[in-house]
């Protein structure tokens, strides 16, 4: 498991990880590698890092908290809560819609450009300090619309700060100060908030040209994202679900793992988003519920099975290898399974297996072959080509690229020990 994590670390230049593990009554805490490059200062258990999207759960859970106390409808309009007119192709939007991520609106990449201006990494810049600074940027969203409410899946970070401002209309208390109350004081989750509580907060890096640049925390709108955490406290929170015992009653927890709606991205099959949760029904024969995040500079991600007991908390103070995957290949380790079944691991493995220099008859040409994530690139005196895999087996890769509008493929072969590729009209064989 660790051997596994820091040989990812290494891969992809990650400063630092810090994960937890529930297996029973039994739990792991370790951080491993650097919360600080510069003042090389050590991750632990206890460092804390930006959550980033598993706040959503956070703010489902606080949604949940008002429905049972009778406060909230789960299928109250939206519009006649806020005064926002929302109500794409004449249907309204309903907090259930919000829950889920199918109000049939697209992104509008509100936090994709608050994010990416706060950073200096592009032109575009919106400041929004506090969710009201959004209201007149999506004044008139519902024109954005392809679907009507409940038919189709789009992840929306809007659509979870029109959840943050409902809480706070609700209750009358600002969301931060309900999520403090309502939860994670009930929790004991000490060192969780919108701020970090002590000197102990992970540096965010984002990698440019090969170097691990520091990044701020891009503080602003809270609810879809601003959550501050670590390991330590986290467990508990995934303990509350594992065991159906918190400040919010056994009912409404699994009414947010419920499966709603069918989510774009599928790993094992059958993967669907709850309330502020993404269910995997086919998770090696189990029922794996979890979320992930990511701020750039920070990811997370947080998953359990009930019924084995299990739960994972993953931790990172860059973007540079999914935390997902990492605590998928936990999950299934504590279950006696083969990890590298999991098709993002499995893939990645097999990509890497066919990196190299290849050579022509008699050296005559060369190419160079290397893998970029989910693609591989074949790269020349010319220039460079990706490639796009299709089929992806142990010993076998067919690619293609496209040129002029064609499609061409490129095959990758184990023969006899050796890496061979026929693209185009060469053969090509990989030397040591």
């Amino acid at each position: 498991m660790e051997e596994f994590i820091v040989e990812k670390m290494k891969e992809n230049k990650i400063p630092g990880i810090s994960y937890g593990v529930i297996d029973g009554e039994k739990v792991e805490m370790r951080g491993i590698g650097f919360r600080n490059v510069e003042k090389a200062l050590p991750a632990t258990e206890r460092t804390l890092y930006g959550i980033a999207s598993v706040t959503k759960s956070f703010t489902a859970l606080a949604i949940m908290k008002l429905v049972e106390e009778g406060k909230l409808d789960l299928k109250a309009e939206v519009e006649s809560i806020l005064g926002i007119e929302l109500k794409p192709f004449g249907e309204p939007v309903r907090i259930h819609h919000l829950l889920t991520h199918s109000s049939g609106i697209p992104s509008l990449g509100y936090a994709e450009a608050f994010i990416d201006g706060f950073f200096g990494s592009r032109e575009s810049w919106l400041p929004v300090a506090k969710p009201q600074d959004l209201v007149p940027f999506i004044k008139d969203m519902e024109g954005w619309a392809v679907a009507r409410p409940g038919k189709r899946f789009f992840y929306s970070n809007t659509g979870y700060v029109l959840l943050g401002l409902i809480i706070e209309k609700v209750s009358g208390v600002k969301y931060e100060d309900f999520i403090r109350e309502k939860i994670l004081e009930p929790l004991k989750m000490e060192r969780t908030d919108f701020r970090p509580k002590d000197e102990d907060f992970a540096t965010g890096y984002i990698l440019q040209e090969g170097k691990l640049v520091p990044k701020p925390f891009p503080y602003g709108i809270t609810s879809d994202g601003g959550l501050i955490s670590c390991v330590e406290d986290l467990v508990k929170y995934l303990r509350m679900y594992i065991t159906l015992e918190g400040p919010v009653s056994e009912e409404y927890l699994k009414l947010m793992e419920k499966e709603y709606i069918e989510v774009p991205w599928q790993m094992f099959g059958g993967e669907a988003y709850g309330y502020g949760l993404v269910i995997y029904p086919r998770f090696y024969g189990k029922r794996l519920v979890g979320h992930s995040g990511s701020l750039g500079s920070y990811t997370s991600f947080i998953g359990y099975i009930r019924d084995e007991e299990l739960g994972v908390v993953v931790l990172e103070n860059s973007s540079g290898y999914a935390p997902s995957l990492i605590g998928m290949y936990i999950l299934a380790e504590k279950l006696g399974e083969d990890p590298y079944k999991i098709e993002g691991i499995r893939r990645e493995e097999i990509l890497k297996r066919f990196e190299g220099t290849y050579y022509g008859f008699k050296r005559t040409i060369k190419f160079v072959v290397k893998r970029r994530g989910d693609f591989l690139f074949l790269e020349g005196e010319w220039g460079s080509v990706p490639l796009v895999p299709e089929v992806v087996e142990e010993d076998y890769i067919k690619a293609f690229t496209l040129s002029g509008g064609r499609k061409m493929y490129a095959e990758f072969f184990l023969k006899d020990g050796k890496a061979e590729m026929l693209y185009e009209r060469y053969r090509l064989v990989r030397e040591p």
